[in-house]
Parts: C-alpha cells; sequence; structure tokens
C-alpha cells in the first residue's frame, strides 16, 4: 500500500458519516451545471413519484369501502351506486398510470443525464490531466489516483444525486404514509421507522469496507491493466509470442485477479449474511404489524377497507423507509469514491507565473547556470552543476552514455521539469519569467520515444504545431524538408492514410519512416527558433541518415540546434560538441579539439571507429 493511499483511505473512513456527506452538494452543483432542464424534470418526477402511492393506497381505501357499502344495499334489496364505485376504480387506475408515467420520465431523464454526465466528468479528468507537470505522470502513486477517478467517478456524481431524489421522493411518501397510519397508532409508524435501522448501519459499515479494499488495491488494478495491454495489443505481440511470455504473464494475471475475488468473495458472504438476517427482522416487524391491523379489524376498531390501506401503506411503508435508508447507505458510498475524483481534481498544479513573450536580448542565446536536478525518489542527480551557453545559430551535439543526463537537460529546457538549483536564460530572461505557450512555441523537439499517433499522416505530422494540424499545405511542407514525402507518396492514401493497426485499413511504417515523420513534425514548427533532435536517425540507414542531415544543417543555419546521438558520424557535424557523465559536462570542443585531447570523447569515438575498420 503506497504512503499516500493508505493515510487517505483511513482519514475518509474516520471522518465520520457527515464528513464524508460533504461532497454531495457538488455532485448535486455538477450534474445542476451538466443540464438544469434535465435536473429540473429530474426533480418534480421524484416528487409526483413520492406523492401518487399515498393517493393509490387512500383511493383503493375509499374502493373497498364503497364495495363493502354497495353489496351491504344490495342484500337490503337496495339499488347500489356502482357509478361512485367505478368512478373511484377510474381514479385510482389514472394515478397509477401516473406513478407508471413518473417513473418511466425519471428513467429517461437519468439516461440522458448519466450520457452528459459521463462525458462532463471524463472531460474533466482529461481537462485536469493536461494542467499537470510530468512529475505527476511518472509518479506511480498520482497514477492510483488517476484511475481511480476514472474507475468510478464518471458514474458516482449521478448516483449520488438519484439516490439524494429517491431519499427525497421516499420521504415524501413516507410522510404521507406516516399521516395514514397516524390515525390508526402513533406506534405503528415508530415501527415503521425502527424497523429498518439494523440493515442500514450494517449496509452502510460495508460500504466503508468495501471502499477502503477498492483503495487498497489500485495498485493491483492498474498491474492487471498493464498486463491486458501487454497481452492483447499489437506493439507487444511479437516479443510476448517470441519470448513465449503469455503463459507466464497470464499466470500472473489470473493471480492476482484470484487474490481480488478471495477479497471480495469474503466481504460479499459477510454482507449478505448479516443483510438475511437483519432482513428477516424488518419481515417479522411488518407480519407482527399484519397480525396487529387484522386482529383490530375483527375486533370492529377499523373497517375493511381501513384494513385494506393500512397494510398497503405499512408494506409500502416499510419499503420507503428501506429505500430510504439504502438511499443514504448508497449516498455515503458514493461519497467514499466521489472523494476519489476531487482528491485528483484537487491535485494542485505548479504554479505559471511567467508572462513574457520576448526576452530582453535576442542574441543572448540559451544560457544554463549551473543547473541541477534530481528526479523524484531518485537518490542520485540526473543533472549536476551544468553550465553550458549555446548562441543564436549554433549548432550542438550532446554526447555521452546512456543515463549520463542528456535528455533530462532537454526536458529542464523544455519547462518540462524545474531544476532543483540553478537557472535556465533564454534571450537573457529566466525560462519561469515566461509565457509557457510562448516559450514552447520558440522550441521544436522530437525526444528518441517519440508517439506514434494511430491517426492519419498528415495528422501525425501535423500535431508539431496544433495550430495548423489540419493544414495539409503545412504537412507537406514539413514532411519534404523532414525527408518524409517521398515515401509518404507511395501510400494508399499518401497524406491520408491511418497509421498503425487499431483502426481499419492503417498502415504500418518502419523504423526509420517513423524517424522521418518525427523529423517532419519538428519541422511543423517553423517559427521554432531552438530545434532539439534526440536520437533522430537512429532507425535509418547510412543513406538516408546522410541525406537527412545535409538537409537538416541547410533548414536550420540561423537556428539553435541540440543533436543528442551515439553515432559519431552525425555527431562530428555540429559545431560543438559537449561530454557529459554522471549528469556532468566533462569536455566540449570541436570534434578535432576532443579527439586531439585524447579523452572520453576521443575513447568514445575510437571505440566505434574500429567496428567500422
Amino acid at each position: 500500500m503506497s504512503a499516500i493511499t493508505q493515510p487517505a483511505a483511513v482519514e475518509v473512513a474516520t471522518t465520520g458519516y457527515l464528513g464524508v456527506f460533504r461532497y454531495t452538494r457538488r455532485a448535486i452543483e455538477l450534474v445542476w451545471s451538466t443540464s438544469r432542464a434535465l435536473t429540473i424534470a429530474f426533480a418534480a418526477l421524484t416528487i409526483a413519484a413520492g406523492l401518487l402511492p399515498a393517493g393509490v393506497a387512500y383511493v383503493g381505501k375509499l374502493i373497498v369501502d364503497a364495495v363493502v357499502a354497495a353489496i351491504g344495499v344490495h342484500s337490503a334489496g337496495g339499488a347500489p351506486d356502482y357509478g361512485a364505485v367505478l368512478w373511484l376504480v377510474a381514479l385510482e387506475g389514472a394515478l397509477v398510470a401516473g406513478v407508471a408515467a413518473a417513473q418511466r420520465g425519471t428513467d429517461f431523464c437519468q439516461s440522458l443525464l448519466r450520457l452528459r454526465l459521463s462525458e462532463r466528468v471524463n472531460v474533466m479528468i482529461v481537462e485536469k490531466a493536461l494542467t499537470l507537470d510530468l512529475t505527476h505522470f511518472e509518479d506511480s502513486e498520482f497514477y492510483d489516483k488517476l484511475n481511480r477517478a476514472r474507475q468510478e467517478a464518471s458514474v458516482r456524481p449521478l448516483s449520488l444525486v438519484t439516490r439524494t431524489f429517491t431519499l427525497a421522493r421516499n420521504s415524501i411518501s413516507l410522510a404521507s404514509y406516516a399521516a395514514l397510519l397516524f390515525s390508526f397508532s402513533p406506534w405503528a409508524v415508530v415501527i415503521l421507522v425502527v424497523a429498518g435501522l439494523p440493515a442500514f448501519f450494517a449496509e452502510t459499515k460495508f460500504s466503508g469496507e468495501q471502499f477502503r479494499v477498492f483503495r487498497w488495491r489500485s495498485p493491483d488494478r492498474r498491474m492487471l491493466m498493464y498486463l491486458e495491454i501487454v497481452l492483447a495489443r499489437e506493439d507487444h505481440a511479437k516479443e510476448v509470442q517470441l519470448f513465449g511470455l503469455g503463459p507466464p504473464l497470464l499466470e500472473r494475471y489470473k493471480s492476482i485477479y484470484r487474490k481480488l475475488y478471495d477479497e471480495e468473495k469474503r466481504l460479499a458472504i459477510r454482507r449478505d449474511s448479516w443483510g438475511l438476517v437483519l432482513g428477516l427482522l424488518s419481515n417479522a416487524a411488518f407480519y407482527g404489524a399484519y397480525a396487529w391491523i387484522a386482529v383490530s379489524t375483527v375486533q370492529g376498531a377499523i373497517t375493511l377497507g381501513e384494513m385494506t390501506m393500512y397494510l398497503l401503506v405499512f408494506r409500502q411503508g416499510q419499503s420507503a423507509v428501506s429505500s430510504m435508508l439504502s438511499a443514504i447507505g448508497g449516498m455515503y458510498e458514493d461519497n467514499l469514491y466521489l472523494s476519489n475524483l476531487y482528491e485528483y481534481l484537487e491535485q494542485p498544479p505548479r504554479p505559471r507565473l511567467g508572462k513574457a513573450v520576448e526576452g530582453p536580448d535576442k542574441n543572448a542565446g540559451l544560457v544554463f547556470e549551473n543547473v541541477s536536478f534530481t528526479y523524484p525518489g531518485a537518490e542520485t542527480s540526473a543533472v549536476r552543476d551544468v553550465s553550458l551557453a549555446i548562441r543564436p545559430g549554433e549548432s550542438i551535439a550532446l554526447v555521452g552514455l546512456n543515463g549520463s543526463g542528456k535528455t533530462t537537460l532537454v526536458k529542464l529546457l523544455a519547462g518540462l521539469y524545474e531544476p532543483d538549483h540553478g537557472r535556465i536564460l533564454y534571450q537573457g530572461l529566466p525560462l519561469p519569467e515566461w509565457d509557457t505557450n510562448a516559450l514552447r512555441e520558440k522550441i521544436g523537439i522530437i525526444f528518441q520515444d517519440f508517439v506514434r499517433y494511430q491517426l492519419k499522416v498528415g495528422e501525425n505530422i501535423g500535431v508539431g504545431d496544433v495550430r495548423a494540424m489540419g493544414d495539409a499545405e503545412r504537412w507537406r511542407e514539413a514532411a519534404r524538408r523532414g525527408r518524409a514525402d517521398d515515401f509518404i507518396e507511395t501510400l494508399p492514401n499518401a497524406y491520408e492514410t491511418p497509421l498503425g493497426r487499431w483502426f481499419n485499413r492503417g498502415q504500418e511504417l518502419s523504423g526509420g519512416q517513423w524517424q522521418r515523420i518525427a523529423l517532419a513534425r519538428a519541422f511543423m514548427r517553423s517559427n521554432a527558433e531552438i530545434l532539439v533532435l534526440d536520437e533522430p536517425t537512429a532507425a535509418m540507414d547510412a543513406e538516408t541518415e546522410e541525406d537527412v542531415f545535409e538537409h537538416f544543417r541547410a533548414a536550420t543555419r540561423n537556428k539553435i540546434t541540440i543533436l543528442i546521438s551515439h553515432r559519431f558520424s552525425t555527431v562530428r557535424r555540429a559545431d560543438r560538441i559537449v561530454v557529459m557523465d554522471q549528469g556532468r559536462i566533462v569536455e566540449q570542443g570541436t570534434h578535432d579539439e576532443l579527439v586531439a585531447q585524447g579523452g572520453r570523447y576521443a575513447r568514445l569515438f575510437e571505440l566505434q571507429a574500429r567496428g567500422y575498420r
């Protein structure tokens, strides 16, 4: 259990019934803001559904009494008033039809609200995700929060509002039933209410336990989702089949499922056992009242019609009490689950106070001043005391072993992280003082793990500049500059061809072709002043790589370019080479200067060159 998850669960569990009901108002506000018309209709129909059953019971009593009176008149040789009986029957039929119509109407409103609200909440979840930093997405505890919000929160707000309306409807019904029962005996009302309390407390207790199990097992559920992806997606299928991973991963999947099932089973047995026992107590209370009313009728204390009404009212009142208590228990449970949604939505984003769209000195270039950074949860720094200045129009290459801090430095440049120490300036202005969107429009970055979107070819290129994502002319120009236009024209529908295998008629590309799509994506940012390419040609053949870089140098002559690569045939083209080791800059200079020094770069170059001799 994570350090965050457990205290949160304990906090929710110990706030008490009234504490967790704090989300009811927010859920009602959420449903109201989703559709006011549907919410009003839902409320009105709920009130109607609460009032009409008591009317049906009262008219039923009048019918029985009218029939008994008519039988007496007929037995005495008189003419019974059939019209009064038939009118009452017709009235009861109309009231029953009204109950059915109100129920159907609430179901209709509920269905539409469920669709609208599901969309609204899921949009809220995604919108919140867009405001968070990369550090959140690299935190397993945050993923637990996100998955809990996704799993239940999209249905819980409407469930909470529905149960609130159910509580209101049954409260209205119970008040009308109690008014009718009170004329028989106030104790009948007391029995009606008290008989349902034990089941309510038991249901609420087990709802809390169910919720705690749900929270504590979030990592297990997330592992199940991951294993499903690995076992059933095309981008994992090759290795799963080649390495024979299917059986062991499937067994792990089933093992986790069995563990979750066993916990749910134990809870269900306890919950249903107590429910059965307490339900029998409720039935005993009803039949005790049944006997009481029957004896009173035999003794002449009430009429046959009143007996019929009281029995119906007691049964329906008992059902109303049960529904009310169940609704309260359900509201308690819904509030618990809604805490997941609001715990996620209230995750504080990093404040972004910068407003500048230009720096004071456009010739100042890019400057790192004693920059250090450690990933959350890590024990060693990924970047340590890095100082580096890059002039406008200069190209540099970052070189070093895996884990030396090259990509981390780029992420800091992009504002995906903030340095723990030191600062980064562009055009003479520290990055935190820049407007985030304005700064990122000036930077075009292609990471080595760039996303291969299951979208059209043109859209895969267009994501490099979302403002022109649908601009076909910009697609073609960027593809030409990224040397991707030649193979794109050979695809079945050129730029309109879907990529990937998730959707119909999708085409898969080779690794080198995907990298050219990624390069074209970088060129979509025609106004970018800094271009960063992280291992941009690792999957390309030597001839294509040569062509791409000759073209790239010509197309980026006036821009700052940062190249990360392990290929020294590519690296040596840079104006300056920066060598990193364990998060520090240990050497920098031109290719010839570094080879002449005989240091780390020279050794790495010699190792790679030896493989070609």
